[in-house]
């Protein structure tokens, strides 16, 4: 079977709450991405999930291809929703984190090369906040993402991301295992 470059989930969270837990956190130390040839301006990450002894920021944002066992951060403590939201998905999770791109960043098109859930690996994205001036293009062509949705998108395909508004995007991003339960949730 080949699944589609993207697909909206049977999954929905509630914006309000998802947004009262980003408040809580927002205010702490976020770390620029580390692959600073793929964007302009400010593309930020704060992790909630990350390998297991990991502890330098960078290593929490992201996990090498290897990487087998995953441990919660502390912050989910002051985030129960995002806990919540982690649970609703029944397939491995992996790394986990918040992603805020600011008003005028821009991600460069690039492509993750391992981000394919045919491949066994997926990253789904649950926005936050947004703006009509986000514009997310997967194969060069839009996805129009609201909050509290909940997206596959296979980043192994050429991706980009601007932020021509006025107010920060800022997505829940779920990189995990793509088991049957998930592959059924993309087919769907």
């Amino acid at each position: 079977m080949t699944l589609p470059d993207r697909a909206r989930l049977a999954l929905a969270f509630d914006p309000a709450r998802l947004q009262a837990d980003l408040a809580a956190v927002e205010a702490m130390a976020w770390t620029d991405h580390f692959v600073r040839q793929n964007y302009e301006g400010q593309w930020a990450v704060l992790p909630l999930r990350h390998q297991a002894g990991a502890t330098h920021p960078i290593m929490q944002a992201a996990s090498p291809p290897d990487a087998t066992e995953f441990v919660d951060a502390a912050i989910l403590d002051r985030t129960p929703y995002f806990r919540e939201v982690m649970a609703a998905f029944a397939c491995p999770l992996k790394v986990v984190r918040l992603m805020r791109l600011t008003p005028g960043s821009r991600i460069k098109e690039h492509e993750d090369y391992d981000l394919a859930a045919d491949w066994g690996q997926a990253r789904l994205h649950i926005p936050i906040t947004t703006n009509p001036g986000v514009t997310f293009l997967l194969n060069r062509v839009p996805v129009a993402m609201a909050p509290g949705e909940a997206w596959y998108l296979r980043l192994s395909d050429p991706h980009a991301v601007t932020n021509d508004g006025d107010a920060d995007r800022v997505h829940l991003v779920i990189d995990c295992v793509a088991n049957d339960w998930l592959i059924e949730q993309i087919a769907a």
